[in-house]
């Protein structure tokens, strides 16, 4: 008997322990490209959009409407394809790392996004604009480009002749960053209830969470019905406007994305879906929740405070 097993092993037969993990590879599927036309509805129609007020501004609205709606049926149909095979068992432990390398990735990416607007932020501030109202260029700029320029930050100022004031940082922003800021800590606690399996602490200090992140919104909403109305600060406020809405924009877009994210999650809680050790899901959705925060104490502290 202490024999065979040499023999076995030289003709082939693996033990049990050595041998390699399958690697899942699942069937080809149209959710990527009805996510990619859903995309490029929705930029589409927010083009049209903003047209001035026609009939292309209103089929821009039924493109744009049409394009979110559609998002929305390719989330809901991915996200359960996935979820479906995940509990099929088909996740080996090869792919949970495949996973965790692909949102650690991806986290990158939407780092080098914001990266790049804050680059532009950081350009114009520091290099544009005083380049601009130096003293061998002053000249030029106030009698061929803008009169009145002066080179200050922010550029309530454009070369049109109208005004606008500057976001302060007290009031609405401070407040939504103490609510973005304790919704991270409301997660966490979330996440070591989980690990913890404690199931009715993990279901509130969740609930906690997905309240605030609405309450965010909804705060930033009533912040941008001020600047337009009260303000006069709009997306045609010259360099000023553009980057404060393109920041503030796409980061209101990542927390309506990342409240979605907790949602499902939620829901997923509600059928059982997680156990202490097995809840990358919850894992990724906690990641990005953290990233988003940190973007908007970094956008806080450059686009409000300084």
């Amino acid at each position: 008997m202490n024999k065979s097993s040499p023999t076995a092993s030289h003709q082939g037969h693996v033990p049990h322990s050595r041998q390699p993990e399958v690697y899942y590879v699942p069937p080809e599927s149209n959710w990527p490209i009805v996510g990619a036309f859903a995309l490029f509805m929705i930029a589409v129609g927010a083009g049209l959009f903003i047209q001035p007020k026609s009939m292309l501004s209103s089929f821009g609205g039924f493109v744009l409407l049409a394009g979110f709606v559609t998002l929305v049926i390719m989330l809901v149909g991915w996200f359960r394809n996935v979820i479906q095979e995940s509990l099929s068992g088909l996740y080996s432990h090869q792919i949970e790392r495949s996973f965790r390398q692909g949102m650690s990735w991806f986290i990158f990416s939407e780092v080098m996004f914001f990266a790049a607007f804050f680059g532009a932020l950081f350009y114009t501030r520091m290099i544009s604009v005083p380049w601009l109202g130096g003293a061998s260029n002053n000249l030029m700029t106030n009698e061929v480009l803008w009169p009145t320029f002066e080179a200050i930050w922010p550029l309530v100022k454009t070369p049109g002749g109208t005004e606008t004031q500057a976001m302060p940082w007290q009031g609405l922003p401070l407040m939504n960053t103490i609510i973005l800021l304790t919704s991270s800590i409301t997660l966490h606690f979330s996440q070591l209830s989980l690990e913890k399996n404690q199931r009715t602490a993990l279901i509130i200090w969740l609930e906690i969470t997905i309240v605030l992140a609405v309450a965010f919104l909804f705060y930033q909403g009533q912040e941008y019905a001020h600047a337009y109305q009260e303000m006069n600060l709009t997306l045609q406020s010259g360099v000023y406007g553009n980057t404060f809405f393109l920041l503030t924009g796409f980061h209101g877009l990542h927390v309506t994305l990342g409240t979605l994210f907790l949602i499902v999650l939620l829901c997923r809680i509600a059928f059982s879906h997680f156990t202490p050790r097995d809840h990358f899901a919850f894992q990724a959705g906690s990641w990005y929740w953290h990233f988003v925060d940190v973007v908007w104490l970094c956008l806080f502290i450059f686009v409000y405070v300084l």
